[in-house]
């Protein structure tokens, strides 16, 4: 059975910061929708209070953390105890690298009796999988000074083109026929030479792929780490502490400048590549641009906190 997915893919920058806050920037968080899921990818200091500010909502089904550098996943403890004050049932799956387990009891230590809700710690390691309906999140290395996760989440492929013509003209008629064969069911229809068979291969195009997104989190360019994707990475959302000028810096520190994101999304084969973790010795990100783009010609965006970005199919 094919699964037909027509799910929106969005993203919300809740933290796009350094390691330090700034009136304008908070610590690193993302929220990624993907049709009826969300997931949060990082959760710095004040993620719950960001989330109010975009009217997100409070459902998340799951948290993806990077590294254990404070700046990633403080605001898990006001989170939760948010979520439990909603009256929160259902389980919360937390992933991450070795340590979640000591985090997720810290957690509920801290929390004690407030938590009414089962958390969950799934240690990850590079190459692991996190299976959802129609996507899947899979765990890579990055280069931070001390275990580190990027992830991919990619879609599941897309069933082809239906061809309307053909199906008429193997006897199939408009309505409910038409749907089992996008789902990829074999149909059969009467014909001038009786009962015959249509099958989707018949009347579908090759599969089509679908979306793709990496958020690799505090590292040094690692473009040799991330999953090969063969048409692409349609958003890359990579680690840009720095401006070119403090290149050596960002090597001391295990950081990436703009200009190495770049690198990386062209490497990577990416649509478009978003910087983010933006030291807060910056007032503006128009020199990250511009180092950006003297390495990766595709589009290049520097995001504001609370900033919303849906990724369209490609075709």
């Amino acid at each position: 059975m094919v699964h037909i997915t027509g799910e929106t893919l969005r993203v919300h920058f809740l933290g796009t910061a350094g390691a330090l806050p700034t009136p304008f920037r908070n610590p690193s968080s993302l929220m990624i929708r993907r049709g009826s899921d969300t997931l949060l990818f990082d959760c710095g200091e004040g993620t719950q209070q960001q989330m109010m500010r975009a009217r997100t909502g409070f459902v998340v089904d799951a948290i993806f953390i990077t590294h254990w550098h404070a700046d990633h996943f403080l605001g898990m403890l006001g989170l939760v105890q948010t979520f439990s004050f909603l009256g929160r049932t259902e389980p919360l799956d937390v992933y991450g690298p070795p340590w979640v387990q000591e985090c997720v009891q810290i957690l509920k230590q801290a929390a004690r009796y407030n938590v009414r809700f089962p958390i969950r710690a799934h240690e990850l390691g590079e190459g692991s999988t996190v299976r959802f309906e129609g996507y899947t999140v899979i765990a890579f290395g990055t280069d931070h000074g001390l275990p580190a996760l990027g992830y991919l989440l990619t879609e599941d492929p897309r069933p082809g083109r239906f061809d309307r013509e053909r199906a008429v003209a193997l006897g199939v008629r408009p309505g409910p026929l038409f749907g089992k064969l996008q789902r990829g069911e074999t149909v059969e229809v009467h014909s001038d030479a009786g009962l015959i068979e249509v099958h989707p291969g018949d009347v579908m195009g090759p599969p089509r792929p679908g979306r793709t997104l990496v958020y690799t989190g505090d590292t040094r360019p690692v473009p040799c780490s991330v999953p090969p994707i063969a048409e692409g990475i349609d958003l890359l959302i990579h680690d840009a502490t720095y401006d070119d000028a403090e290149a050596a810096r960002a090597r001391e520190v295990s950081h990436s400048t703009a200009g190495e994101a770049g690198d990386v999304a062209a490497a990577i084969g990416a649509r478009t590549l978003a910087l983010v973790h933006i030291s807060s010795r910056y007032t503006t990100t128009a020199t990250h641009i511009k180092d950006a783009e003297k390495r990766f010609s595709g589009t290049i965006i520097a995001p504001s906190d609370l900033d919303i970005l849906e990724i369209q199919y490609r075709d």
